[in-house]
């Protein structure tokens, strides 16, 4: 598991992750509430990060005129999503073997070894389902920024009433054939300078921008130890995401130089699915902890769930001119900062 980590990029890495969740599906009725406690961070960070690298002027190309844009950006998760409090308390079946509250490492968290629990279902007649599971681990030591990224291939086009066209769209970056995703954008910048009288003739631009992306995640699940306690038929992991921004930028030219920034408002939603047929085998004891033998129980489809996002948004940015090549950096202040950086070539 810890080298297909390593070889994922770190857009896939977090729900490469998520492959060792069917342990959790021992929790039986607390497992979905441990199950989004831990991806959630992931789920969020990914919808900031897509929502991101749109633009790196104010200014919109002329009729036919176009960029290329190869470029990357980090959403970075809050110190308080990295772990999550467990509180015996507000659980039904398990209790963590530390103690009755434990901080628990998040999929972006710093503990890469998990958190084990026990878990203790009454069957109904007097006898108990009786397991242990290990959450997995966070992958921050693997990636110390702690960020969820997406690369991405962006094209520009201008358009007739000074109006830019963008597509982007992100290959596929699988590993193995175990991991496979896509992801598809589109968006559209106008341009406002041309509305406000004597603005065109300065070094300002004004433009209005809305954009939307939708990506999917898939990723097959193995049944990876035939000796556990969760057996795997048809596994797979199904992650899907829709983003939606709306923002104002407003960029100065000087020489080689451009600074831009931005105001607006992003929203996304996400989902999680953890699909196939999970077996669990339980030991049996009756009220005293005496074992009684095994019991195995067969459960289909067993996670769903979704994290929705919305926020203002405040980005500054820097671009280098250089002849048709820009070079561009930008930080946008949101609910999960974001980092955005990378290349064009960009003809008027």
């Amino acid at each position: 598991m810890k080298r297909l980590l390593l070889l994922c990029s770190l857009f896939t890495a977090p729900f490469a992750q998520s492959q060792e969740l069917e342990s959790i599906l021992l929790a039986a009725q607390d497992a979905e509430r441990l199950t989004q406690d831990y991806i959630e961070p992931a789920l969020k960070g990914l919808v900031y990060s897509m929502n991101e690298g749109w633009y790196t002027t104010g200014k919109t190309h002329s009729v036919l005129g176009f960029d290329v844009t190869i470029g990357a950006n980090m959403a970075l998760v809050p110190n308080n999503d990295k772990n999550f409090l467990f509180r015996a308390s507000e659980y039904n079946f398990v209790r963590s073997q530390v103690g009755d509250t434990e901080s628990v490492s998040t999929v972006l968290g710093d503990d890469p070894d998990g958190t084990f629990f026990d878990v203790r279902v009454p069957v109904g007649d007097g006898t108990f389902k009786v397991a242990e599971f290990q959450m997995p681990g966070g992958i921050g030591p693997d990636f110390p920024l702690k960020g969820v990224a997406t690369p991405m291939i962006q094209f520009g086009i201008g358009l007739p009433t000074s109006t830019d066209l963008k597509i982007r769209f992100l290959p596929n970056i699988g590993v193995n054939d175990k991991v496979k995703n896509f992801m598809y954008g589109v968006g559209l910048q106008h341009d406002l300078t041309q509305y406000i009288p004597g603005l065109s003739v300065t070094p300002f631009s004004l433009s209005a921008l809305v954009a939307y992306s939708n990506t999917k995640v898939t990723y097959k699940i193995d049944d990876e130890d035939d000796l556990d306690d969760v057996s795997v038929v048809n596994g797979e992991g199904l992650f899907a995401l829709n983003t939606l921004s709306f923002q104002a930028i407003g960029s100065v030219s000087l020489a080689i130089l451009e600074f831009y920034a931005s105001a607006g408002y992003g929203r996304g939603g996400s989902r999680l699915e953890l699909n196939g047929d999970y077996t669990l085998t339980y030991d049996l004891e009756d009220g005293n902890g005496v074992p009684l033998g095994q019991i195995n129980e067969t459960i289909t489809n067993p996670l769903q769930f979704k994290a929705d996002v919305n926020s203002p948004r405040f980005g500054l940015g820097m671009r280098v001119n250089l002849a048709i090549f820009k070079l561009f950096a930008s930080y946008t202040i949101q609910e999960y900062n974001t980092f955005s950086t990378g290349i064009s070539v960009s003809v008027r």
